[in-house]
């Protein structure tokens, strides 16, 4: 029975009052353990001391309590008001980002559609689109053939061409990585803005687009200017046995000139005549003459876009005819032949037998040719950024043509 009632008491090292030193809490200790030995019938020292040693411990943990917040530890207040500053300033973090977010979406949204501009090589796509809506009005032969037929019928060209110009400047592009380092470093696929990865995927998906809307559009002189301009564009650019034409400065400006001169007049001209307005193939005297006009503008640009790229071309021995023969000499060969082509404009405007076609077209190549010449003595071939600044006027004189051919008669 003894031993029962020892076994209820608490620990022996347990018993401490609390504040109290170790010597006071054995004797305290002791005193309990004595006074377990009285007899069993006397049960309510226990339950007293029961009840001592619960208050003593709550009194302690309370102390405890006080004690740590007097010497520093936090109290109730202290972490309520930390967690109301923690909530504040989390709702305050909480609502930055979405403008951060949005600012950082648009910036990358404008940097993504800037590179693509410069990839596209915008200069070409204006002038792809504006020979083909020059050449498809050559069709025309009474007002009612402007409407809706011809307005879709020169909408399904354009988007098919441009999606094939695109594919043909990207594959040059991906080609001439290291030479683009050096001549045109802006371009993202030299500059790092595109990997590789990306140029391929850009190009591949738009070459794919050009001929879907090729096939379901359903014009074969559409389709066989695709398909013809997809094989001599590649031909052109791809580094691969017996391609690579741009290599050769024959080659490199036959493909420009069946290209820009030949294919884009007689094969968009044929779509419009035979596919949109179903008539008979007829090759007419403003016809003959854009493709004549073309071909020498053709190989001034094949020959042109080759003298500011000089440095790069030598370096990685493309036998370019401004690397064969020098880059002064090859820009005086392109002035003249441009200013032949404008002789030859303005006698065939001078015999056209109509007066408006006549006077239009013979001020407006008289004007370009005079304004070739005077642009041209400017010309500072020390300069990169000169050389490059009338390269681009060329594509400028490009576009006016363009706008003078419809009124050809």
């Amino acid at each position: 029975m003894n031993s029962l009632l020892l076994g209820s008491f608490p620990n022996k090292a347990s018993l401490v009052a609390p504040g109290g030193s170790c010597e006071r809490s054995k004797i305290w200790t002791n005193n309990c353990l004595t006074s377990s030995y009285a007899p069993t019938t006397a049960s309510w020292p226990k339950r007293k001391i029961k009840k001592e040693y619960n208050f003593l411990r709550f009194k302690q943990s309370s102390l405890v309590f006080r004690c740590e917040g007097i010497e520093g530890g936090p109290t109730c207040q202290e972490c309520n008001r930390k967690h109301i500053v923690k909530a504040t300033s989390g709702q305050s973090f909480e609502s930055e980002p979405p403008a951060f977010d949005s600012k950082r979406i648009l910036t990358s949204v404008k940097n993504s559609l800037d590179a693509f501009y410069r990839f596209s090589r915008p200069h070409t796509v204006i002038g792809t689109a504006l020979s083909i809506v020059s050449v498809s009005l050559l069709a025309v032969q009474k007002s009612s053939d402007i409407s809706p037929l011809f307005f879709t019928g020169v909408l399904e060209a354009v988007v098919a061409a441009l999606f094939m110009n695109i594919y043909i400047v990207g594959l040059n592009q991906l080609s001439d990585i290291e030479i683009d380092k050096i001549n045109k470093p802006y371009l993202p696929l030299a500059s790092g803005e595109y990997s590789v990865g990306t140029g391929v995927t850009i190009v591949a998906s738009f070459s794919f687009l050009s001929f879907w809307l090729g096939w379901i559009v359903g014009s074969w002189p559409l389709f066989w200017a695709l398909f013809i301009s997809f094989v001599l564009g590649t031909a052109y650019s791809i580094d691969v046995p017996l391609l690579r034409w741009k290599r050769f400065a024959v080659l490199a400006a036959m493909c420009i000139l069946a290209v820009r001169a030949v294919i884009v007049q007689l094969a968009f001209f044929l779509h419009m005549q035979t596919h949109v307005y179903k008539r008979p193939v007829v090759f007419s005297r403003p016809l003959i003459f854009a493709t004549a006009f073309m071909s020498f503008f053709s190989v001034v640009i094949a020959l042109f876009k080759d003298i500011p790229d000089i440095e790069g071309d030598r370096i990685f021995g493309i036998q370019s005819f401004s690397v064969r023969l020098g880059q002064q000499r090859v820009f005086w060969i392109c002035v003249s032949l441009l200013e032949v082509a404008y002789g030859v404009a303005l006698m065939v405007g001078a015999a056209s037998p109509c007066l408006w076609s006549k006077i239009i077209t013979g001020t407006g190549h008289a004007a370009m040719a005079l304004i070739l010449w005077f642009r041209a003595k400017s010309v500072d071939f020390k300069n990169k950024a000169s050389i490059t600044s009338f390269y681009m006027f060329i594509w400028k004189l490009f576009y006016a043509e363009y706008l003078l051919i419809p009124l050809v008669r």
